[in-house]
């Protein structure tokens, strides 16, 4: 089976790619564009695999997308190409509403024309996988509802609402067209390879470097956690088993305040990395008992959601998943991945992104 996945360097998308080559023995596309959060060193296991292939090309080019289909011919689509920091999408939107939009809308045409081009067979076997993100759902204002997959749209940022365009472009090209598709809507991910503008690697570098630890707000906001292989399993669970047309929510069932989360990674370091052995700090005079003294609240972040939580009894029952992780087996696996891959830190943070605060010009 042959895959074509969009934003294959990224954090899920490699997650994705390295579940396919190791585990399913498929062949795999990556279309990336390599933009900030794009880093192929979250590949190298796989890059010289023969069922691997790259092509550096962005979903906004027709051209690009439209030789990728003629020349790979690929069985099913995984749409995870995207921008996706709520805090830069704040600061500028116009990346957003380009790659989310109009680049979904580029790689459902095209998939579209190639798709009506396919034999029988090959028709009632694609696939068209977008993956999306629960902020599209708003937030919750009770501690008691969840999200489900009839859930209002109600998206708070100009992030969640260029993802629930994109969501909508989806179902309309299944409406309309009858291309087969299937959507998803995840919480949220942590685990190897991400990008540390995202919390929790955000979290564990800073206080490694001994830098302050920011908390939006009181942290009090809730979100629920999922392992990124856990949500890489599910999405491919969903692209081979799940119903044409259908949406489902992906979630880790692990609802964490983000001050639970903060001191859980401290707590974590503290144990596996103390301050009184970490010559970063030593280096700068800088004396811990823990690494909790590091945690500073800073302004909220505009328009910030309160909670979010799946309820993600639709691909539990029908197609059979449930995660390996809980949030406490996640998170130590998490930053012990940290601590052992320090020269993939250190390229990432050779990059543009240096940690600095985003978001809060308005």
């Amino acid at each position: 089976m042959k895959i074509l996945v969009t934003g294959g360097a990224g954090f899920i998308g490699s997650a994705v790619i390295r579940h396919l080559i190791d585990d399913m023995k498929y062949e795999v596309i990556n279309l990336d564009k390599l933009t900030y959060a794009g880093n192929l060193e979250s590949l190298r296991g796989v890059a010289h695999d023969p069922l691997y292939h790259f092509e550096r090309a962005d979903i906004c080019n027709v051209d690009d997308v439209s030789r990728i289909f003629r020349k790979y011919q690929p069985d099913k689509v995984m749409h995870l190409a995207a921008e996706s920091h709520v805090d830069r999408s704040i600061d500028g939107a116009s990346e957003f509403i380009q790659s989310n939009i109009v680049g979904t809308y580029i790689l459902l045409d095209e998939a579209r024309q190639y798709w009506q081009g396919l034999d029988d067979t090959k028709k009632v076997q694609f696939r068209f996988h977008h993956i999306s993100t629960d902020e599209v759902y708003g937030d919750l204002e009770s501690e008691d509802n969840l999200f489900r997959e009839d859930t209002p749209y109600a998206p708070s940022s100009p992030y969640a609402a260029s993802k629930a365009s994109s969501d909508h472009l989806v179902r309309a090209w299944y409406r309309t067209y009858q291309l087969p598709i299937v959507i998803t809507n995840c919480s949220n991910n942590y685990g190897p390879y991400q990008f540390p503008e995202k919390l929790i690697p955000l979290v564990i570098l800073n206080a490694l470097e001994g830098k302050p630890l920011p908390i939006y707000g009181n942290g009090s906001q809730i979100r629920d956690w999922l392992h990124v292989e856990d949500h890489a399993r599910a999405l491919v669970r969903v692209m081979l088993k799940g119903v044409e047309g259908e949406t489902y929510n992906i979630g880790g069932h692990n609802e964490k305040t983000n001050l639970e989360v903060v001191k859980t990674i401290c707590d974590i370091l503290d144990e596996l990395a103390p301050g009184r052995n970490n010559p970063k700090l030593s280096s700068q005079n800088l004396t811990l008992q823990n690494y909790n003294e590091l945690i500073v609240f800073v302004e909220d972040r505009p328009g910030h959601d309160l909670r979010y939580a799946i309820d993600a009894e639709k691909i539990e029952q029908e197609l059979g998943w449930v995660p390996d992780e809980n949030f406490e087996s996640g998170i130590r696996k998490t930053v012990s991945w940290y601590l052992k891959n320090n020269e993939w830190c250190q390229h990432v943070q050779d990059g543009s992104y240096q940690g600095e605060r985003l978001g809060i010009t308005v």
